[in-house]
């Protein structure tokens, strides 16, 4: 048994186990219907839903898929951004025994095409603006049936008015679906009478409610199977953490997009399972989030560190109250001392960072929010239940405190496996443990710290360079907003170091001075050779810079340039 130190710096609040009723996620949403039917559930752009009304409008979609031939097993994905449609269809497709299939309603045709390939779903609810990309695809995938809502749908008056211009008008077209055949609309499905809930027995810790799939920044994107245990386990974790909350009376701020595990989990699964109120926001728009924090007053607001930095660098972020912020827990990426201190000050709530995989429903570690030891740069200890090592790389041999190696965690909340790829399932898992890719290490204290993703280490003139130690340095520079580091290919070093760089508004900085800067505070093989300036990096849409298109794009610049030379 590997030792764990850190058991002894969790706060007695919180409990090192917990136990798991053993029910399906969905059942969650029934218990909060009979507790709370009055209790506004969610909250969207003005519109609010109560409980009854969320279980009524999920409890309708179960049988209408039941009776389009869905029942236990089959996947149907959901096509939509934030909105209560979404978590309607999410609950509805649980309650007919169907699994999630969450979708980036940003993909293109061969992306979807992909994944509704993959996954074999027979169903999909989607946006309206969508109807056309998903009509190209559907000949060459399994789909059957076609739901669709509009933002429109659940706006108040006068807004569900407006609204049909303003998307016409960004989109240039409209689309009108009529309710036969293979189409749906989800308006007239939301008519239908109230029928006894659908019979269907689960297996708690093997049936799969969700195939959630990974953000492809490594690869294809794959499908994680994750189950009810899986999610109940790591909603519970998260419930715990935040031992300071109260059930039925919180606010969490639903920025987070739902077909990403974290935003799914954090808001949509946790807000039910404790009765609170979820305020939706369809996309991320700085203005609008500043808006809806000081109107709605949310008192949790899990977020990615770019967001974060999108509210600091406002430059009217002083006109807005966001007091009502308790605590924020940050993930997808490594999250800057500096913007942890900055947007502390500003709200007066915690900001900590954890950290997590789409493969562990996503969470395994945290700092406290609260009481116990925070420590700067620290991914924080393992969540209660979750064992965590540092194993040799290619191995499962633990590593001492100190020593770098690959971060290993094991628990109720990590995959089933992927969905159709044992290989690939059985090269991440060894005797339990899920093999992170991560490289970190663990201090005497047990706290974890992540250095960099195996994938993403530079190795350059022998040297091992981890780009988050550079990306920290910079982010403590006062003229930068945004930074990532990345090893582009070098003919004599194999890799040289660069840093792509968006300044804040009205900020200059040379290369030169960048420069001085980094050698101040840097060996000298860990300084950026090269500097570029851009006005936005790509990001996934949880806004995980994506430092792999970056690179790919170097690689693309350098056969065009060997091209031409020969």
């Amino acid at each position: 048994m590997l030792e764990r130190p850190w058991l002894n710096q969790y706060p007695e609040a919180i409990p090192q186990h917990l136990s798991y009723e053993q029910i399906p996620v969905q059942e969650y949403l029934t218990r909060a219907y009979h507790k709370h039917p009055e209790k506004i559930a969610i909250h969207f752009l003005g519109k609010d839903v109560t409980y009854k009304e969320l279980y009524e409008s999920a409890m309708k979609v179960a049988h209408y898929l039941k009776g389009l031939g869905i029942s236990k097993g089959d996947r149907v994905a959901i096509m939509l951004p934030n909105c209560p449609q979404n978590v309607m269809a999410f609950y509805g497709i649980l309650y007919a025994g169907g699994i999630v299939v969450q979708t980036n309603p940003l993909y293109t045709e061969r992306e979807l095409s992909y994944q509704m390939k993959d996954s074999g779903a027979k169903a999909i609810i989607s946006l309206d603006i969508l109807y056309p990309r998903i009509t190209k695809i559907m000949k060459e995938t399994n789909l059957e049936n076609v739901i669709i809502t509009g933002i429109k749908d659940f706006l108040p008056f006068p807004k569900n008015l407006v609204y049909p211009f303003i998307q016409k008008k960004q989109y240039g077209f409209s689309v009108h679906v009529e309710h036969r055949g293979s189409n749906h609309l989800f308006l007239e499905i939301l008519k239908g009478t109230i029928i006894d809930p659908i019979e269907v027995t689960y297996d708690f810790e093997e049936d799969i409610a969700i195939l959630q799939y990974t953000g492809g920044t490594t690869g294809f994107p794959k499908g994680v199977m994750l189950t009810h245990r899986n999610l109940i386990s790591n909603a519970s974790m998260c419930d715990a953490w935040l031992y300071k909350c109260n059930e039925g009376e919180e606010t969490i701020l639903g920025i987070l997009p739902f077909f990403h595990v974290y935003g799914m989990t954090t808001v949509l699964i946790l807000s039910v399972m404790q009765s609170n109120r979820m305020v939706l926001l369809p996309k991320f728009d700085v203005d609008t989030a500043l808006k809806t924090i000081a109107k709605q007053k949310p008192t949790l607001f899990p977020g990615a560190p770019t967001i974060y930095i999108a509210l600091l660098n406002h430059p009217d972020i002083a006109k807005y109250d966001m007091s009502s912020i308790s605590a924020c827990l940050s993930g997808s990426a490594p999250l800057p001392v500096e913007v942890q201190e900055n947007f502390e000050k500003v709200t007066g709530g915690k900001l900590v960072e954890g950290y997590g995989l789409t493969e562990s429903s996503p969470v395994t570690h945290a700092n406290f929010v609260w009481d116990g030891e925070r420590i700067k740069g620290s991914i924080g200890v393992p969540w209660p239940d979750t064992d965590a090592a540092i194993f040799q790389m290619d191995s499962t041999e633990p590593l001492a405190p100190g020593e770098i190696g690959e971060i290993a965690v094991k628990g109720p909340q990590i995959m089933k496996g992927y969905w159709n790829r044992k290989e690939e399932t059985d090269n991440t898992m060894r005797d339990g443990w899920l093999l992170t890719g991560d490289l970190g290490y663990m201090d005497e204290k047990g706290y974890f710290y992540v250095v960099d993703r195996k994938k993403d280490m530079i190795i350059a003139g022998g040297f091992n360079i981890y780009p988050r130690e550079i990306e920290e340095v910079l982010y403590e520079h006062p003229a930068i907003q945004e930074c990532v580091v990345a090893g582009i290919p070098d003919p004599y070093r194999g890799e040289t170091v660069k840093a792509y760089i968006v300044l804040k508004e009205g900020e200059t900085v040379t290369e030169d001075a960048l420069n001085t800067y980094c050698r101040e505070q840097l060996a000298a093989y860990k300084v950026p050779r090269i500097y570029e300036f851009r006005k936005e990096l790509p990001k996934t849409a949880v806004g995980k810079i994506l430092r792999r298109t970056l690179v790919d794009e170097e690689k693309e610049k350098l056969k065009e340039s060997e091209a031409k030379s020969s």
